[in-house]
């Protein structure tokens, strides 16, 4: 009997003692996955999914054990939201749009419910939960005369030059998920992941109304008809509520990905 044979016999063996096993459960597997974004804030107030969008990432896995690992990912997708969508009276009225490109990068800690063995007969699959540090990257526009604006750069709540918000900003990723084996290499993951972001500016909406004499004397007549899109009877007075800024704003990513595991089942040392 080879070298090789011996190997995969004892690694056969092993496998039959969790205790042992379960050490063995190291190693990086990568991938990808693709899938929806939502958006929810102040112009999806009632939670609507009717402006899904295509969103999809990449991912290292470490696995620490069969029960812990850590994961550095970078996601891209896209957002967006429209008044005319809501039931809202008052929010019909206000008549607010936008679309945003999100892209992030996040390191999340992993705990898996049951353990996870890869090439195990019984541990192939589990739910797993995850939390970590997120940061990214977004940028409201919205359309007016055909034409998309930039809306940090016309401080449509009052902002005065050079006080926009910061484009760039930080979040907490937090989700669930299930992952089950393909074969001892390939896996698939399915997974719901939430970003509760440290800012209220995805939508571009989140205080009063400014006097629109201050915009348009900052910003002009494009900066002026971005802040107030309200429909008659215009509701756009300063001092008026136009968002609501004790509420920060969020998005979700639903996906389904493949990985790839390079760890391996070393083999234990024979002695004389």
């Amino acid at each position: 009997m080879n070298l090789f044979k011996l190997c995969m016999l004892v690694a056969g063996l092993v496998l039959l003692r969790q205790n042992d096993i379960f050490g063995q459960m190291r190693g990086w597997e990568a991938g990808g996955q693709v899938g929806a974004s939502n958006y929810f804030g102040d112009l999806n107030t009632n939670w609507r999914l009717n402006r899904l969008h295509l969103a999809g990432g990449v991912n290292a896995r470490f696995n620490l054990n069969d029960r812990l690992a850590l994961r550095f990912g970078l996601n891209a997708g896209q957002i967006s939201a429209y008044d005319s969508d809501s039931k809202n009276i008052f929010e019909q009225r206000r008549n607010l749009h936008f679309r945003s490109l999100i892209a992030d990068a996040v390191l999340q800690f992993e705990f898996n419910f049951l353990p996870y063995v890869h090439g195990h007969r019984e541990y192939w699959y589990t739910p797993y939960m995850f939390a970590g540090p997120s940061f990214f990257y977004f940028n409201p526009k919205a359309e007016l005369d055909g034409t998309w604006y930039a809306l940090s750069e016309y401080g449509t709540e009052g902002q005065f030059r050079g006080e926009e918000y910061n484009t760039t900003q930080g979040a907490i990723a937090y989700g669930v998920g299930f992952k089950m084996d393909l074969s001892y290499r390939w896996s698939v993951n399915v997974e719901l992941s939430a970003r509760k972001v440290f800012t209220d500016y995805l939508d571009d909406v989140s205080g009063n109304y400014a006097d629109i004499r201050d915009i348009r004397a900052q910003r002009g007549e494009i900066g002026a008809a971005l802040a107030d899109r309200s429909i008659e009877p215009q509701i756009g007075q300063a001092g008026r509520q136009r968002g609501n800024g004790k509420n920060n704003d969020s998005y979700v990513i639903l996906g389904v990905g493949v990985q790839y595991y390079f760890g391996y089942i070393r083999c234990p040392a024979f002695t004389r």
